[in-house]
Parts: C-alpha cells; sequence; structure tokens
C-alpha cells in the first residue's frame, strides 16, 4: 500500500474507529485528528477504551470498523515503512539487565536504516554519562530514559509515550516532562498516555478526554479548564485598616458574593469581570486586597467532572 494522501499537516487521523468484543463495544464511533509536531495526550479511566484505541493506531489491535490512518499509512497492515517511522515506549521495555546502556542502543540501532547516532540519542534522554552503565545498575528514572531513547533510536516521525513517568519521585517527574519538551522542540509527534493530570497539563498542546468508549473533550489544557466552571475569588476584609467599612467597596461585589467571618469568596465564570471594579477600587484607595487568590478549576478538576457525567449518563 502507498502512502495515502490527505492533509499534510495530520500525523494521525481516525473516522468512525470501533472495537468489538462479542457484544461489549469497547470503543464506539471515535473521530480524532493529531497534528504533526505536537504533544498529543490522550486521558481516561480505567476501561475508556484508551489503551484499545492506542494498540489500533499502534498496528498492535485490529480494529471491528472505522478508518485509520497513522503518517498516511493503514497500521492494521504492518508495513516496514510505517513501522520504520514510529517509536513506541512501552510502560516498560524488557532490556537485557548485563548489557551496557550503549550496548542496548547500538543492538536496537541495527533495527532501522536511518537511525539516530547512539551518542546523540542518549544525550537526548540525558544518559550520556550511563553510557558504558549496566542496565541493571540504573535507577528507575534512568531506565525509563533508556526506555524512551530505544524508541528514539530510530529518528521515529512519531513516538508513542505510554505512562512515561510511572513510578518517578517528583523530581525525575520534572527531568523527563524536560526531555519530553524536548522532543517537541526536534519536530517530533508524540502520542502521550497517563494518569497523572498535572503531566498532561504541563506537556501537551492538546488533550483528548475517554469515556465509555468515545471521545467525550478535546481541546487545549487551558480551554478545557476555561469550560470547566466558576473561577473562585477570595479575598480578606480583615487586616486591611479600615477596608471593610470603606466607602464604594462592597458595593462593587456581585450579588451571589458570599462575605463570611472577614472573607470575600465569589464564584464566577468571568472572573476577570468581576475583579476589574475590585481591584481599579483597591488602587484608587491606594489599598491591598489582603490574602487576594483566583482558583481556576484545574485540568484534573475538568477531567473528573467530564468522566463522571459521561458514566452517570450511561449508565
Amino acid at each position: 500500500m502507498t502512502a495515502a494522501t490527505g492533509p499534510g499537516d495530520l500525523a494521525i487521523t481516525v473516522r468512525g474507529l470501533r472495537r468489538t468484543y462479542g457484544t461489549f463495544e469497547a470503543v464506539r464511533g471515535l473521530d480524532l485528528d493529531i497534528h504533526r509536531g505536537e504533544v498529543f495526550a490522550l486521558l481516561g479511566p480505567n476501561g475508556a477504551g484508551k489503551t484499545t484505541t492506542v494498540e489500533i493506531l499502534e498496528g498492535y489491535r485490529p480494529r471491528s470498523a472505522g478508518e485509520v490512518s497513522v503518517l498516511g499509512f493503514d497500521p492494521a497492515l504492518g508495513e516496514r515503512e510505517l513501522r520504520e517511522r514510529v517509536g513506541i515506549v512501552l510502560q516498560e521495555t524488557v532490556a537485557d539487565q548485563y548489557l551496557t546502556v550503549r550496548e542496548m542502543v547500538d543492538m536496537y540501532q541495527g533495527y532501522y536504516p536511518h537511525p539516530l547516532d547512539p551518542g546523540h540519542a542518549l544525550a537526548l534522554v540525558g544518559l550520556a554519562e550511563q553510557a558504558s552503565t549496566r542496565v541493571r545498575r540504573l535507577s528507575g528514572g534512568q531506565r525509563r530514559r533508556l526506555d524512551v531513547a530505544l524508541g528514539l533510536i530510530g529518528d521515529p516521525d512519531l513516538l508513542f509515550l505510554d505512562e512515561p513517568t510511572t513510578g518517578f519521585d517528583p523530581n525525575a517527574r520534572r527531568d523527563a516532562w524536560d526531555m519530553i519538551r524536548g522532543l517537541r522542540s526536534l519536530g517530533k509527534t508524540v502520542l502521550l498516555t497517563t494518569h497523572y493530570l498535572d503531566e498532561a497539563q504541563q506537556l501537551a498542546d492538546r488533550v483528548g478526554i475517554m469515556a465509555r468508549g468515545r471521545l467525550i473533550a478535546l481541546g487545549t489544557p487551558n480551554e478545557l479548564m476555561g469550560s470547566g466552571g466558576a473561577a473562585i475569588i477570595e479575598f480578606d476584609l480583615e487586616g486591611a485598616e479600615g477596608i471593610e467599612g470603606a466607602p464604594g467597596l462592597l458595593s462593587q461585589l456581585p450579588e451571589d458574593a458570599i462575605v463570611e467571618n472577614g472573607r470575600v469568596v465569589i464564584h464566577s465564570t468571568e472572573p476577570t469581570r468581576v475583579l476589574a471594579p475590585l481591584v481599579t477600587w483597591a488602587a484608587a484607595q491606594g489599598r491591598e486586597l489582603p490574602g487576594l487568590r483566583v482558583v481556576r478549576p484545574s485540568l484534573e478538576d475538568v477531567y473528573l467532572d467530564l468522566v463522571r457525567t459521561a458514566e452517570e449518563a450511561s449508565a
């Protein structure tokens, strides 16, 4: 099969994807586009159809219906040209514990026609200094970096990253995030799956959320968080001399503001509009709004709400 024609900026195109197991439908008519050069996070609870979808895209699982194009190819055909352009980083890669890091990368290099220089691949993932270290002596974070190096050694256009920081301590996670950001700067397309919502919020250009075999939300993290309901605005009345009785302040509050125990709490889907008169008043009075805090729904808040709603609707 020759590469299919289509929009040049799309790495993955999915239309009407379905996967059934007897009477159970794991993926139900999924439509999805992933652009070249973006980091795309696919999220969903266990049983959402996320893993099934990714395995179909990787070519490891057949689909029941629908159309799928990965870099212009149908992954179900298992063509060598597509395999050479895709890197896959599973949750854990089987590595020979007694080989060195460099020996592992050298071995994988031989599987590809135009691989990266092994030294360059190790430098990209921050393992240059561990090149002569045996795999069994690597830390958990270093093992994960080796997994990514093995996925990158073929110089893929598209990289599948499955739960890249599971089990990492906070410092190792931040290092891994920097590494993934570096892949974007190389122009790689990355399809990321993760159960860490802060990870998706930090790394992804766009996020897709699945539940019950369907895509229930799609957008940038900011777009999804902006659609997730009201922000919370809070500040203190106490602790600022005379602020509670100052002319005009309380008149600037919206009608549904809660004033209790010396603290103002406002829920609003338009926090900028609500804050504007309050900040203008404070500036004119030469005062501060003590303890001012604006909290928007996090990606985790939005995710949990969307998944809960989807599961209740299908119950």
